[in-house]
This record gives C-alpha cells, structure tokens and sequence, in this order.
C-alpha cells in the first residue's frame, strides 16, 4: 500500500485525459511537453497556487481541505466514481493505519438475505467489493453457472474473467466486461486500502494477466449500479439483460445484483428456460434437450 502513490499516479493519469480546449483553456503553442493539462492549469481552474497543487499531486495531501479536494476534483473534470475515489486516497494518506481501518469485506451472507434472494423470481446474487460472489437464487446461479462452476474455490468474476478461457466466450464484450471488473476492484482497493485478501487478489491477477496489468496501471474507477449486460450462456444462447445493484448498508461492502429481461424477448424465453432447468431435478435431460434444439 502506497497512499501517496496513488494519489500521484491517479493524479496524473486523470490529467492526461483533459486538453485545454476540454478544460476552457487557450493552448498557447503546439509544442507541449505534457499531454493534458499541465500542473499549473490544473491549479489555476482548482483555484490554488502551482506550488500547492505540485505537493498535493506528489501525494502530499497533509492538511488538504474538502474545498481544495473538491476543487482538483472540478479542475480535473472527475466523474463522481473518480471523485470519490480521491476523497478515500487522500483520506488513507492522511490517517494512521488503525483509523484507516474498515470492517473486513463480508464472505458470508446472512440467512434473511438469502430468503430474499430465493424470494426473487429474476436471476439474482449477493457479492462484495473483492467480486466474489456469496450466494445466489437457482436462477442466479443457473444464469452464471461458469463461473460458480470455476475450481478455483470461491467464484469470484475477476479470476473468471481473467484467468478463465471460456470469459470470451461468456461475455462477448469481454474488453469493455474486463475493463469494468478492474474499475471496479481499483475503487475497491481505494476504499479498503487495508483488505489483505484484496490485495493478494490484485497480486495474483496481476502476475497471471497481462490484460489485467495494463487495465490496472490506467487507475479508472467505475461505479457498478445500473447497466446492461451482454451474456453468450453455453446452453441457452444469446441474452440481453438489464442489471441493477442495490447496497446492503447493514453487510458491509455486500450489494445484490438483480438481472432482467424485456418481457416475451428471446432473453426471457432463455431466461424461462433456465428457470426450467434450475427448478427440478431432471435438469441435465433439460440442459441436454437446449443444446441439441440449438444445434
């Protein structure tokens, strides 16, 4: 764990992204050494001198408001995912390790949560902040049966995604998918600076994963609330669903993730199916049955 790190290369990435004419800037010259802006721009629109602003991007934030935070953040044009991504490096930076410490990421999920679960008719599951997934309905699982299926103990989508071959096959947007997971788990890390599960996950994948690797050193972060997924399920084909991710505040770092489809489409005809086959006991003559119509 490096705070001051952090904040520099995130930093510096976030200033790499924004050209003058982004930033309402006149660029005066062609020949630029920097690519975005430089240190003195972003100072002058976050409204504090270039010599403060130098320090704060070196990962000095000792002493930095939540007016000077907010400022770099406007200057820098966060989104609010990379906005709040600065708020916890500088709040790790500026804490001692005790008081830097959270409640460990949650492995298990309580029985009142998996009645809801087994309560939902659409293809749901719990994870955490690490992307294990803790439990799910029959239909969650039937729906993500690779990676339930991975031998690597706990399913977990980032080794699924980046360590299993069949992803590309499951996820036929597997850049954007992969891309996602890593944002995901860098806004993690930033959080919960201090989970050494978590960081013997990123350890791991990036040792195994060049794709992994590239996708990390970037430092994009992303909220994972609402959005469409694209699947390429091994017996029921095609699907298309929609996705919403809902928080469980009294289980720390936990949210159930609930997927569904258009009504009559072909994804709730898959879907129907699967709920077929997760529901009795002659399932595999179910899945058996699928994959020969589909052929």
């Amino acid at each position: 764990m490096d705070p001051a790190g952090d904040i520099r290369e995130f930093l510096t990435s976030r200033r790499a992204k924004i050209t003058p004419d982004e930033a309402g800037l006149l660029a005066f010259g062609t020949n630029r050494r920097v690519k975005g802006l430089r240190r003195e721009e972003v100072a002058m629109l976050a409204g504090i001198s270039a010599e403060y602003y130098t320090r704060f991007e070196r990962g000095n934030a000792s002493g930095a408001s939540d007016e000077v935070i907010e400022g770099v953040a406007r200057a820098l044009q966060l989104d609010d995912a990379e906005r709040t991504h600065l708020f916890d490096l500088v709040r790790t930076a500026n804490a001692s390790f005790r008081t830097t410490r959270r409640r460990p990421t949650q492995e298990r999920v309580r029985p009142v949560i998996q009645r809801i679960l087994d309560s939902i008719s659409a293809p749901a599951y719990v994870r955490n902040g690490r992307l294990d997934l803790l439990a799910a309905n029959p239909l969650g699982r039937a729906l993500y049966a690779p990676v339930f299926e991975s031998p690597s103990g706990l399913p977990n989508m980032a080794r699924f995604i980046f360590l299993d071959e069949s992803a590309t096959d499951f996820f036929p947007d597997w850049e954007k998918i992969a891309s996602d997971a890593v944002a995901i788990l860098r806004a993690e890390v930033g959080r919960d600076p201090y989970d050494k599960t978590l960081s013997n996950l990123v350890g791991e994948l990036s040792t195994r994963s060049n794709e992994f690797r590239v996708r990390w050193a970037a430092h994009n972060v992303k909220f994972h609330r609402t959005g469409t997924k694209v699947l390429h399920h091994p017996v029921v084909g095609d699907l298309t669903l929609d996705y919403e991710a809902m928080e469980l505040p009294g289980d720390s770092g936990q949210r159930i993730l609930v997927y569904s489809a258009e009504p009559r489409s072909p994804a709730q005809q898959a879907l129907d199916l699967l709920a077929s086959w997760a529901s009795g006991p002659t399932n595999e003559r179910a899945v058996e049955s699928a994959a020969e119509s589909r052929e």
